[in-house]
């Protein structure tokens, strides 16, 4: 999608501090981390949202709960990590590209999730 954000960092038009890269997804840092640890988990494949899937794409997702493990081993957090998928206007989604924020040390975040603060 030409005027989606991820879309242009994926295309290599944006630059990104990538951790994580594949044929099929891409992880970054998040610029505006909300934890000691942040990263974003997209797939290459644009879906928008959840609200978005159906049987042309739901293995977009299934791909993502498998990699995000993964990804929270390459930056070494083995305590544990949060995996938060924000949906829609409503659900705190900021950009319409389905990703998966991966947050790690969490009880030093500025974020609790819940409610949405702005940090």
């Amino acid at each position: 999608m030409s005027d989606c954000l991820f879309c242009k960092i994926i295309a290599g038009d944006i630059p990104s501090k990538k951790v994580y890269e594949d044929d099929e997804y891409l992880a970054f840092w998040d610029i505006a981390p909300k934890a000691p640890v942040h990263i974003l988990l997209i797939p290459k494949k644009h879906v928008t949202s959840l609200y978005h899937l159906d049987d042309s794409n739901v293995s977009v997702v299934q791909g993502m709960m498998s990699k995000a493990p993964e990804i929270a081993k390459l930056m070494e957090l083995n305590d544990g990590f949060r995996a938060v998928v924000n949906t829609g206007d409503g659900g705190g989604q900021e950009v319409g590209h389905i990703h998966f924020h991966i947050l790690g040390d969490v009880r030093k975040a500025t974020w609790s999730g819940f409610p949405l603060q702005d940090n």
